[in-house]
């Protein structure tokens, strides 16, 4: 069995499981709920002091799934396309997730552990999913690179339309900007407004700005709904307001 351990336990979140999961619970019951199942969610992949508050936001509309597709981008290796891993397990501090092999097999996508093995955008995830999710799921996790929003597209979209199925699609939103000009693209406390917030990511403010616009044009296709449930930035969470990231939590599909 070929195990991917984690990468970033220790250093984007902690590294010792009773800590990590009361942390993880915290931020889940300080974020309000809801019924439905969203088809997808987006989340924020910083340190989880930075990010998780926010994160919360989008995990606590989770109740239910058979799959996870994981997308996000590389920022350590190189990905020409997308990017799935040969292993067949991904380990964190709370446990194991079985990898949806299977399935990987008939995407058009290049199986490569190599740009898994560093990547934390994809990893800081799974501690929110193991907490909130009952045991039995499995993982499909996608690293996208300089790919055609298109071809995006296609991989997602048969996803958001499987009820079995959940897309998280990871990707801060704007870089190191002062606060007050974060704020005012979209990456801090402000309106409650879906384009300001992901259009100027879309447009390449965010890291996952090629995974983002092919969630966006699947979501298009399908008429799903976009809908912001957070926006903050990590001079709002746990961070000075000199240079600050922006981080929003969405729901797509309800």
């Amino acid at each position: 069995m070929d195990v991917r351990e984690p990468a970033v336990a220790g250093r984007f979140y902690t590294g010792d499981a009773r800590t990590l999961a009361h942390e993880v619970q915290g931020w889940l019951a300080a974020a309000p709920g809801g019924t439905e199942q969203p088809a997808g969610i987006i989340v924020p992949h910083a340190g989880h002091i930075y990010s998780g508050p926010v994160a919360a936001f989008a995990y606590r509309r989770v109740h239910r799934t058979q799959r996870v597709v994981l997308a996000g981008p590389a920022h350590f290796v190189g990905v020409a396309g997308i990017a799935a891993p040969a292993a067949s397990v991904w380990r964190t501090p709370l446990g194991e997730v079985a990898i949806d092999q299977t399935t990987i097999r008939d995407l058009p996508v290049t199986v490569d552990d190599y740009p898994h093995a560093p990547e934390h955008s994809l990893e800081v995830q799974l501690p929110f999913l193991q907490e909130q999710l009952e045991p039995g799921w499995q993982l499909l996790p996608l690293l996208v690179g300089r790919t055609d929003p298109l071809d995006v597209a296609d991989v997602l979209e048969p996803f958001l339309a499987d009820p079995d199925s959940l897309v998280v699609l990871s990707t801060d939103l704007s870089h190191y900007l002062p606060y007050a000009q974060a704020c005012e693209r979209g990456g801090g406390t402000g309106p409650p407004d879906v384009a300001r917030a992901l259009g100027g990511g879309a447009r390449g403010g965010a890291c996952g700005a090629y995974p983002l616009r092919g969630l966006l044009v699947a979501a298009e296709r399908l008429d799903l709904p976009v809908e912001l449930l957070d926006l903050r930035n990590s001079g709002d969470t746990a961070g000075p307001h000199d240079r600050v990231v922006g981080y929003g939590a969405f729901t797509v599909g309800l």
